[in-house]
């Protein structure tokens, strides 16, 4: 397998002018300054060492943070005395009973609460009354192993509160914290906006697997080509790959197109409006490459195949080629040899000392010996010669 080059890391969509834009910029994105010692910082440092559970609240009101709740039952009382804000609150891997506690306090649907303690559910989208259920499978790439990682993200939407559940290391939710805090304008605007910028965090995220992808596939089309023997299997696992991220972005599509159906009658904000629809077209150009990616993976390989069958029937070619020269040199070696058996067999016969043998009185019984042995090698030359044994 030929040495991996180094691949490049998508870092965005290019420039964001529109402030709300730039407050959901993918994880990968420094701001330019380092955020100021908070409440933001401290929920980046928990995330960097968070346990196998973990709780992060915060309340906000017109987009600035209010809160710092330590528990799930103090965010449940601080949003109950503030009526007009906004509880954002972030799971990782959570426990069946915080569940259960959240699904009490905000009226959770059954159903969408029994998918978010299952998990491994596919992405979707489903709204019960108020609440809107959102299942997204964010993935980054593993280049030594060329697997992509898929993490699951459920994502429970209200009037005054937003909850996601994280199974997986995949996306980085505090990135998203972080810039969505640093731009209070976006953050008033509610949780509809949190939830977009968790869209674009998680398609961001696509593109450094896209790339990888397409640098693998380059790797493949020479590795094919060069007559690696084992580049089937690699062609195989990453279209493996393939399949479980095309599971994963082209349910997307329809989502996104299901929630801008639902513009006009929601009321959404123009400027939401304009980003969910950036969202929904690097969707579709990804679903659209991934797409891509199958089929040539799947072209690949075919040719492969044909290869490889070519390259055997060569070799049987080859084979059957040095067999036939094997066989003429066999012919033409017992050709002879049933010559030379002539006269041997003659000389033998005539040369058995017996005292009672016709032929030993006879004066032309030599030159007779001589002549029947040159009369049946004659024959046989004639007859070897004519089936081209000689």
């Amino acid at each position: 397998m030929p040495e991996r080059r180094a691949r490049p890391v998508p870092t965005g969509k290019g420039n964001r002018k529109p402030i709300w834009r730039r407050a959901a910029a993918p994880a990968t994105e420094a701001p330019a300054d380092p955020p100021a010692p908070g409440p933001a910082a401290a929920d980046a440092k928990t995330d960097a060492v968070e346990p196998d559970s973990v709780v992060q609240a915060a309340l906000y009101r017109d987009g600035v943070r209010v809160a710092n709740p330590a528990t799930l039952a103090e965010t449940f009382r601080e949003l109950r005395e503030q009526p007009d804000g906004m509880a954002w609150i972030g799971l990782a891997r959570p426990t069946e009973e915080e569940i259960l506690s959240l699904a009490a306090e905000f009226d959770l649907h059954p159903l969408a609460v029994e998918d978010a303690m299952e998990a491994h559910q596919r992405p979707k989208l489903e709204r019960y009354g108020d609440t809107l259920f959102v299942v997204l499978r964010a993935a980054r790439y593993l280049d030594a192993s060329e697997e992509v990682d898929f993490g699951e993200l459920h994502v429970f939407l209200g009037p005054d509160f937003l909850i996601t559940v994280r199974h997986g290391a995949a996306p980085d939710l505090s990135a998203v914290r972080r810039r969505m805090e640093e731009t209070p304008e976006l953050l008033s605007l509610g949780p509809e906006a949190v939830l977009y910028a968790i869209l674009d965090a998680v398609v961001d995220g696509y593109a450094p697997v896209v790339s990888g992808v397409q640098n693998d596939i380059d790797e493949i089309e020479t590795e094919v080509f060069g007559g690696d023997p084992w580049v089937s299997r690699r062609i195989y696992e990453l279209s493996r790959e393939m399949v479980e991220f095309q599971r994963a972005t082209r349910p997307l599509v329809g989502m996104l197109h299901g929630l801008m159906a639902g513009f006009a009658k929601y009321g959404t904000d123009d400027e939401l409006q304009r980003y969910l629809r950036d969202v929904a077209d690097h969707v579709t150009h990804t679903s659209e490459r991934v797409d891509g990616f199958r089929q040539a993976l799947t072209d690949i390989l075919t040719v492969n195949a044909t290869l490889v069958t070519q390259q055997q029937n060569a070799e049987m070619r080859a084979l059957a080629e040095a067999g036939f020269e094997q066989n003429e040199e066999i012919k033409k070696i017992s050709s002879w040899a049933a010559i030379l058996f002539a006269p041997t067999l003659v000389g033998t016969i005539y040369g058995m000392n017996f005292e009672h043998m016709p032929e030993l009185g006879w004066n032309l019984g030599y030159p007779f010996a001589i002549g029947l042995m040159g009369v049946v090698c004659g024959s046989l030359y004639v007859i070897f010669k004519r089936r081209d044994w000689l």
